[in-house]
């Protein structure tokens, strides 16, 4: 949908610092300033637009009284990774700086994404936790999160590894095409031989079947051990990076992050990943509200 007249919101395509955004203001009078949302929407990176979460940030606005600024970040692979993350940091430190023309108390924005913006939301939150200059995001809510591309054999990438929209196949497929490379890496990234053994053992503690309630296990089998190949490695070094995969932040990064909010949907290859991220979180004695729906899909 394009922006176009809302009784209830005052709608507008801006662009800040050279990013592209929609801004929804309640119409409504307030009598102190308003809280803030920075919307940041899913699609691998490689779909989706501000235009296509016209209705969800219409519905943020409205039933939270609001002021909401929906992301327009340019995709992939047309613009290379990670030109995503750098934009939705810009517009987020835009808006951080700003928000007080807009009628938004500084210190009570969050920002929030589903899926890949669940994503870039995590490493925009991340990247903050340390700026004194600006005022700090108040908290960040991951709707069904892409957190990690070590290992694409956890419970929910088994049990749900055929279910439509989003299989196991195409999460890999995706990924290889957001970073624009050969689909051929395909196969041995799902099996696992992408990862050498010393960075495995190094995240186990973090990315590990163990760390998962015994209710999302049944039915898991444990892979068999796959060969490493150093050329698939070499050649996906991007994966390995937190900025493309948050679950991977060191633990003094982990601790200063905000309050967050996860949604974790049960036919969800991405499942584990956001109650990897929640108990890494909790470890950290940040604190976390959990919804997981039993019913929901990607």
């Amino acid at each position: 949908l394009p922006a176009c007249r809302d009784s209830q919101l005052f709608i507008k395509d801006l662009h800040f610092d050279g990013v592209p955004t929609r801004i929804y203001i309640p119409r409504e009078p307030s009598a102190s300033k308003r809280r803030g949302v920075i919307f940041i929407h899913g699609g691998c990176g490689i779909f989706g637009s501000i235009r296509s979460y016209e209705r969800i940030c219409r519905y943020i606005a409205r039933k939270s009284d609001s002021v909401v600024v929906s992301v327009g970040y340019h995709l992939a692979p047309e613009h290379k990774y990670p030109a995503q993350t750098l934009e939705c940091l810009t517009a987020t430190v835009h808006f951080l700086k700003t928000a007080e023309t807009y009628g938004v108390d500084p210190t009570r924005i969050i920002v929030c994404g589903d899926s890949v913006g669940g994503t870039f939301t995590a490493s925009v939150c991340q990247e903050l936790r340390r700026r004194t200059d600006i005022p700090k995001i108040r908290a960040q809510v991951l709707i069904y999160p892409f957190l990690q591309a070590l290992n694409f054999n956890l419970p929910s990438h088994q049990k749900n590894a055929t279910i439509a929209f989003l299989s196991q196949e195409r999460t890999v497929h995706f990924i290889l095409k957001y970073l624009n490379k050969d689909f051929s890496l395909k196969e041995p990234i799902l099996a696992g031989s992408h990862v050498p053994e010393s960075i495995n053992l190094k995240y186990k503690k973090w990315i590990n079947p163990d760390l998962i309630p015994d209710e999302f296990k049944l039915g898991y089998k444990p892979p068999l051990p796959t060969l490493f190949l150093p050329q698939v490695y070499e050649e996906v070094q991007e994966l390995f990076e937190p900025w493309f995969s948050p679950l991977l932040a060191d633990d003094a990064v982990v601790c200063g992050l905000p309050d967050t909010c996860i949604v974790t949907c049960e036919h969800d290859v991405l499942r584990d990943e956001g109650l990897l991220y929640k108990k890494r979180l909790e470890d950290n004695n940040v604190r976390v509200t959990w919804h997981h729906m039993e019913k929901g899909f990607h």
